[in-house]
């Protein structure tokens, strides 16, 4: 199966004040004095087909979170700490003001220059929490029958048609059925007749079905209602759906084009519906409340589920993880030979990786854009190359490489933050990464009782940071799919996440970081898979992590004299252990490298 290489941002007719205006023409028309544009398509996702993405084409802003309000006099973008600096460069300061999105969050936004305002919205794109977030004193928001901006998108890009393909159960582990079976028994015991599955990773997941229709994340997009009987009925284009995903699907299981979602919904009247608010969108509540359904709110049953891998999926993320570290081998030894000499650019260092993971066994894509930052770049925390922005990586400069990728069996993710040479690197720096490297060490080693969430966890990789008076603006780790989204809920490593408990099968990266604004940026980053903790004078279960990623880390911007004697001894450990498994598979001038590289401090 490919996954099909659409445009992320596209090169439209009209200016950025053309775009605005032709909005704002748009919401009188309406009857609204206001829109909310967010960062997201029908399925509430972080990565959206070109067709899902407003909020790019309205601002300029690229980035995977974000949102805009637009009022008729003013108009501002809100983004997170991942963002602050992207943003600005990628938006015209004379049209949008730009936001923190936690410091200065909408809804005071809207409080302070929205009153006595109708501010539109559309019930595809915001989820019912989403709307209420909202909320402030004296705004009043109207869920829009159709999207104003996609009046004014005039040559907007047609939805994705990638056929669905299925996923097979030597990947997947568990058959569609025998999930379904579960899910179903779930919704009995709650005494709820189905499940809306806005989320096409669930319908993904619970079917063993995969697609093309994005560029990173393998999905066929689509919406699915489960029923308490356990049948299915999957809402999509009928012709992505060929007769061979058609006889994987079987009988319980049928395909409905979307435009028959509204009757589908309308047969669930005086049925217990259940709803996850977060991941569906408000369309869904307000439809089924008008056909006299009664909303039970809960979980995807289909998350947590898919969160937790099974043993075939255990299995295929360290094999995925063994061959894609090949390819980094190559592309470090690579980097270490070329760097000094001048001459590389974000990109070509980024096309290189990617070519080295091209020849890697059952690689399909990558898990998401590259992030190849060199110099002041590296601390524009989600950084895009384009080649406007691409500039050269100099002798002696910092440089970071985040990139992954979609193998069959598994989803990687790794960071590292490179010295170009050949002079030395500057002590200051030295002392930066090794604090990075200390807290991501800190939490790859815990070992905790069953029942702590990743908020409890996320001080543990700061602590080496805070201790000099330093700390990051984003999460320190976020959950990772099984040849699937690269981020994937419901748990992560942040002080804003949920409190979901850590469970055996699950996986997340291990990513702290530094940014120095207009200088440099730092991230270190394995996956982690948690499994039981081998603690036999345990009073309780303990459960601890099992690192994936297998690629060293440049010990020319380590400063062993700050690493404690156990610090050192898990660095040489783990490099060790890449040695062990990555040289095995890689060329002889890789290989001698490797032996440098993971030589003991």
């Amino acid at each position: 199966m490919d996954i099909c290489n659409n445009a992320v941002t596209r090169i439209t007719a009209l200016s950025p004040t053309e775009r605005l205006a032709a909005l704002r023409a748009r919401l009188l028309e309406a009857g609204v004095q206001g829109f909310i544009v967010p960062r997201s398509d029908e399925h509430l996702g972080e990565y959206v087909p070109p067709a899902g993405e407003r909020l790019a084409w309205l601002t300029g802003f690229t980035g995977s979170a974000g949102m805009a309000i637009v009022l008729p006099d003013r108009a501002a973008v809100f983004t997170d700490g991942r963002y602050t600096l992207q943003v600005r460069d990628q938006t015209d300061p004379t049209l949008w003001e730009c936001r923190h999105i936690t410091e200065e969050p909408a809804s005071a936004w809207l409080k302070a220059h929205a009153q006595d305002l109708a501010i539109g919205y559309d019930p595809w794109l915001l989820s019912v929490p989403a709307v209420e977030r909202l909320a402030a004193p004296g705004v009043h928001f109207v869920a829009l029958a159709t999207n104003p901006l996609d009046a004014a998108w005039t040559d907007r890009p047609a939805a994705p048609m990638a056929a669905a393909v299925p996923h097979p159960l030597a990947y997947a582990g568990q058959s569609s059925a025998d999930k379904r079976a579960e899910a179903a028994a779930a919704l009995r015991e709650a005494g709820e007749a189905a499940v809306v599955l806005a989320d096409p990773h669930s319908a993904a997941w619970l079917l063993n079905i995969r697609g093309g229709d994005l560029d990173h994340t393998p999905l066929a997009l689509g919406f699915a209602v489960l029923h308490a009987d356990a049948r299915v009925e999957l809402f999509m284009a009928p012709e992505k759906v060929p007769a061979e995903t058609r006889m994987h699907l079987g009988n319980q299981v049928v395909v409905r084009p979307r435009e028959e979602l509204p009757r589908a919904l309308d047969a669930l009247r005086s049925q217990r519906v259940r709803i996850d608010a977060e991941t569906t969108p408000a369309w869904f509540t307000h439809w089924l409340r008008e056909a006299g359904a009664e909303i039970s709110p809960g979980e995807d049953p289909c998350r947590l589920p898919r969160a937790c891998k099974n043993p075939v999926e255990r299995d295929g993320a360290r094999a995925a993880h063994r061959r894609d570290a090949a390819a980094m081998a190559r592309f470090l030894c690579w980097f270490a030979t070329e760097a000094p000499k001048g001459g590389l650019t974000e990109i070509s260092a980024a096309a290189q990786l990617l070519a080295f993971r091209r020849q890697v066994p059952h690689f399909r894509a990558e898990s998401f854009p590259a992030i190849s930052g060199a110099g002041e770049h590296g601390a524009i925390v989600h950084y895009r190359v384009t080649p406007e922005t691409n500039r050269g990586i100099a002798p002696d400069e910092c440089y970071l490489i985040d990139s992954g990728a979609q193998f069959v069996d598994g989803t990687t993710d790794v960071t590292r933050t490179l010295w170009s040479g050949p002079g030395p690197a500057p002590a200051r720096l030295k002392d930066r990464v090794t604090r990075v490297l200390k807290g991501h060490i800190a939490l790859a080693t815990t070992r905790f009782p069953a029942g702590v969430a990743g908020p409890h966890l996320d001080a543990l990789a700061r602590r080496p940071l805070w201790d000099a008076g330093l700390d990051y603006d984003h999460g320190t780790g976020h959950g990772v799919g099984s040849f699937l989204s690269v981020h994937e809920g419901p748990v992560a490593f942040s002080r804003a996440a949920r409190i979901v408990p850590l469970r055996e099968g699950m996986i997340l990266s291990d990513e702290p970081g530094f940014y120095a604004a207009g200088e440099y940026g730092i991230r270190l980053e394995n996956l982690l898979l948690v499994v039981p903790a081998d603690l036999p004078q345990a009073t309780k279960p303990f459960l601890c992590f099992e690192t994936l990623t297998l690629a060293p880390f440049d010990r020319a911007l380590i400063e062993p004299t700050l690493l404690t004697a156990a610090e050192r001894d898990w660095l040489d450990t783990y490099h060790a252990r890449v040695l062990a498994e990555v040289a095995p598979q890689v060329d002889d001038v890789t290989a001698a490298w490797l032996n440098i590289a993971c030589a003991p401090l």
